[in-house]
């Protein structure tokens, strides 16, 4: 994760990586080009275990999905966000008719006519009946945000494990007291979860209730969080210095992981 902090040119990082395809997310600290294990964190809640979370809950309200899973990621990444106010969403949710601001309809390809599923215009919804276009329709309400609500609070569902802002703040007190304010400074997101809408507001506002006042708090989003750390790769790969960063795989052969140890300094 060095690679980022090549690309951000600062000495201190907090890297956070939510994979949207993956079973846990992970804090890693970097100072210097240096990661420091002390300080890693990992929660074993990610991208997958949303995505099975959310087909069971179909499956068991509506239809049976659980061997869709691709279908199923996809109607995550079109129709979830994370809450900013999880209590009041949920009570709109209850709510009928066109009230309920929550509630969205999703087409289900046929990979046939439809290749892809997409939402429905809320203009076009239907309140009450059916509709008469043939189209399988799954209806989606307070599973938009209950799903992503996991990454937050992994106890909902039985997880008994701290949510992300509980371990990024876990990490960063693993530190040194010095060194903690750098870090609460330059908090960079990656993964694909990420990109649930409301997800940076969020984790920032939490972070900002559990880390002392005196201390300011940034989280930055990249445009491209997915490939973010090929981005920083692909410039490190032209640093003249780039040699003396690696170990290659001739040195591994030879030494096998002391090499590691030696030059990483682990």
């Amino acid at each position: 994760m060095f690679i980022l902090c090549y690309l951000f040119g600062v000495f201190m990082l907090l890297v956070c990586w939510y994979g949207i395809m993956w079973r846990t997310s992970k804090n890693f600290i970097v100072q210097r080009n240096l990661f420091l294990f002390c300080a890693h964190d990992r929660i074993n809640v990610g991208g997958k275990l949303l995505t099975n979370h959310l087909k069971e809950i179909i499956s068991y309200r509506q239809l049976h999905v659980m061997d869709e899973t691709h279908v199923i990621n996809q109607v995550k990444e079109d129709v979830c966000y994370v809450s900013q106010q999880f209590y009041k969403d949920m009570e709109t949710a209850q709510l009928k008719g066109e009230e309920n601001t929550v509630m969205r309809d999703y087409v289900l390809p046929d990979f046939s006519s439809i290749k892809k599923g997409f939402c429905k215009p809320r203009e076009e919804m239907l309140f009450s009946g059916k509709y008469k276009t043939g189209e399988q329709i799954l209806r989606l309400v307070n599973e938009r945000f209950a799903v992503p609500e996991m990454l937050f609070h992994p106890s909902d569902i039985g997880i008994q494990e701290m949510g992300i802002p509980e371990a990024i703040v876990h990490s960063v007190q693993s530190l040194p007291e010095e060194m903690q304010p750098h870090f609460y400074q330059n908090i960079v997101l990656t993964g694909g979860n990420t990109l649930f809408p409301g997800f940076r507001e969020r984790l920032e506002a939490e972070l900002r209730s559990l880390v002392p006042t005196h201390l300011p708090v940034s989280v930055l989003l990249p445009a491209n969080p997915i490939s973010f750390s090929w981005e920083g790769g692909k410039l490190l790969s032209n640093n003249p210095d780039y040699d003396e960063m690696v170990v290659t795989r001739e040195d591994y052969e030879e030494n096998g992981h002391f090499i590691c140890e030696e030059k990483f300094d682990i």
